[in-house]
């Protein structure tokens, strides 16, 4: 017998599945608290609570996760420096420690001012202790990386960290973008650094020798090696696994596909039973990148999202995601405690904090920079997670003083808070945690608005179930490719007002429905998808198991490699240029550049490929097809005999067979 193990690691949850490859049947699942702190502790617990083959017998273990775009979302992750070369202006990029160097090159590949390597040295000392990994960005290096090389070699040379160059990562144009892409890929490498430590350490327990594969934000799996490399590219990993698990499960060929978790809610469309590839690059945390993956629309809204009453007195939902206080509270009943003494008139402000917020020391030995009032809150947490209120009364300081934002943003705390989970709980709907402490926690914030806890659990459950809603209609309109912002076009809020609430007095009614069947994913969706439904209108599909969907997407997905080749007139219109990730190289005549790329793609795409697969197959030399298509770009010549070459688009596809569909 053959098994695929595949673990989904979530914000909030650990997934397990272990798969059958003959039979194509799902022979054991289970679910884990994931366990921030120590990632294989979650993986642990759900290998232990599978029914597990022999370790000799798993071919291989898959991998999906959303902790990079959580971590995006979440604005977490090490510090990263950039250097930016040949760019005349500053660009707006998610980085504090910005360098600007001269140098860059032209569009054909040209040098536009000589690399200076003095100026680049002292650059590199300027960021020494400030940074734990760099970004390089050179002005078009996809035409010649020669400046980011040179960079990275002297900043491994006198920094001693992690360097990603933009020209590794992608082959698109766009600057801003390909620098911001380069920026979060150094960001997440100890991410999933840590999260491939963890899975190695628990297949070691368990004598499973087999290879490693992750779900890319395409759905394709690559190797660990390449993960460590890229690990942007497993940004919409999650989601990814969750596409391709919806359409194993559901057997649905034309959906859209809901994925909800704890952080986040995704959506992507699924037709013919292939999610669609946004060619620009994905956007997470309000960020673009230059990462292709599936059209997946990500939304901050999970069964873990933040529930809070913000400076101005308004109700907020999410985008951070926060532990559950009936989730912490069964593990640690002094919160319930502790929480049950709390006393807080209505009327006192709280300025930056909720009056439920409590906190959980994760990593204290995260290289960061701590203040003594930062290392005494540790202290106070090393034992157990306290409320903020009791940690106030420990320091003997006023609520209000105490900021927590460093320490939880760079993962030494986490946060502990009311959630939809809580409501849930305190509903007496959910009941797998801590009852008893949800119902104080919901009681305290309920008082914050002015409500009785019923009332406030109702609103919350109903401020959900819209935003819930609202997800769909602004996915299902991004596909179509209309630029609509319906949460911000008073004519679509007047229509959908008479779709959530309407009245006896009404002299217009609405409904605005999916077309296709909403295809339900991830642990919460069988309590607020029905909700959600019945207010669309809509076909609600929840397959079985779909609790583990992502596990189940990670285990059947496939290798998937994409080579990119440009030729373009060289220098004066001399000759033909080729350009790659690999070289840059030139040609005489432009049937030999075009023989030569269509070659080198295929080959390069094939042997990536390989050096991914693993012993998914017995006949191994049989299971990679590629295919090459190349395009030629002409401009109108206005009417002259021959319209103007532009360029020519190589792209080589190698894809490895499937068993599974």
């Amino acid at each position: 017998m053959s098994f695929v193990l595949g673990i989904d690691t979530g914000g909030t949850y650990t997934d397990g599945v272990l798969i059958d490859r003959k039979r194509h049947n799902i022979v054991s699942k289970a679910k884990s608290l994931t366990t921030r702190e120590d990632l294989s502790k979650g993986i642990t617990s759900v290998i232990r609570d599978m029914e597990m083959a022999d370790g000799e017998e798993i071919e291989f273990v898959a991998l999906s996760t959303t902790l990079a775009t959580n971590a995006i979302v979440e604005g977490r992750g090490c510090s990263v420096g950039l250097i930016m070369i040949g760019f005349s202006e500053e660009q707006d990029v998610p980085a504090k420690e910005i360098r600007y160097l001269p140098g860059g090159h032209d569009i054909r590949g040209n040098e536009k001012q000589p690399f200076d390597e003095a100026a680049a040295r002292e650059a590199l000392e300027s960021l020494r202790g400030k940074v734990d990994a760099l970004a390089i960005s050179s002005y078009l290096s996809i035409r010649n990386p020669e400046h980011e090389l040179i960079m990275q070699k002297l900043a491994r040379e006198v920094l001693n960290m992690p360097v990603v160059c933009t020209h590794h990562l992608t082959r698109s144009l766009g600057m801003k973008e390909r620098s911001v892409t380069a920026l979060l890929n150094a960001c997440l490498i100890p991410i999933i650094e840590e999260l491939l430590a963890s899975v190695k350490k628990v297949m070691g327990e368990r004598n499973i020798k087999a290879p490693i594969m992750i779900v890319k934000g395409d759905g394709s799996l690559m190797g660990e090696q390449q993960a460590m490399e890229r690990p942007i590219e497993t940004i919409l990993s999650g989601p990814a696994a969750s596409i391709i698990g919806a359409n194993f499960l559901a057997r649905e060929l034309n959906g859209m596909v809901l994925d909800m978790g704890g952080t986040t809610t995704d959506i992507a469309v699924l037709k013919n039973g292939v999610p669609k590839l946004n060619k620009e690059g994905a956007r997470v945390g309000g960020w673009l990148t230059r990462v292709e993956a599936a059209e997946i629309n990500t939304y901050g809204l999970g069964g873990d999202s933040y529930v809070q009453k913000d400076c101005h007195g308004n109700f907020k939902l999410g985008p951070r995601r926060v532990w559950p206080i009936s989730v912490m509270a069964a593990q640690y009943p002094n919160l319930e405690e502790e929480l049950s003494h709390i006393h807080l008139p209505r009327t006192n402000p709280l300025v930056i904090a909720q009056v439920t917020d409590c906190y959980v020391l994760l990593n204290e030995h995260q290289t960061v920079v701590l203040s003594e009032r930062e290392k005494n809150i540790i202290e106070i947490l090393r034992e157990m997670p306290h409320s903020l209120f009791y940690i106030a009364s420990k320091l003997d300081v006023d609520v209000n003083m105490l900021d927590f934002e460093h320490l939880v943003t760079t993962g030494v705390l986490g946060q502990i808070s009311v959630t939809p989970t809580d409501i849930l709980h305190a509903k007496g709907v959910y009941t797998q945690w801590n009852g008893s402490a949800a119902k104080i926690a919901v009681a305290l914030l309920a008082k914050r608005f002015d409500m009785t806890p019923d009332k406030f659990c109702e609103f919350v459950i109903e401020k959900v179930t819209e935003r819930l809603a609202y997800t769909t209609w602004q996915s299902l309109i991004n596909h179509e490719g209309s630029s609509l912002d319906i949460e911000n076009d008073p004519i679509f809020q007047y229509l959908t007002a008479k779709q959530f609430r309407p009245s006896d007095n009404d002299l217009l009614t609405c409904r605005i429905s999916p077309t296709i069947p909403v295809i339900g994913i991830g642990a919460p969706v069988r309590i607020w998808l029905p909700l959600m439904a019945d207010k669309l209108g809509a076909r609600l599909v929840i397959p079985e198991h779909t609790e583990v969907a992502n596990a189940v997407g990670a285990a059947v997905g496939r290798i998937m490699e994409v080579v990119k080749i440009l030729i373009t007139p060289g220098n004066s219109g001399l000759g033909y240029v080729l350009y790659s990730t690999w070289e840059r190289k030139y040609f005489e005549h432009l049937e030999d550049a075009v023989a030569y790329g269509r070659e080198f793609a295929k080959s390069k795409a094939e042997e990536l490929a390989r050096s991914n697969e693993t012993s998914k197959s017995s006949d191994s030399g049989s299971a990679i097809e590629v295919t090459v298509e190349h395009k030629d770009v002409y401009a109108d010549a206005n009417g002259l005999a021959n319209d103007i070459y532009i360029e020519t688009r190589i792209e080589a596809v190698a894809t490895e067979k499937s068993d599974w569909m």
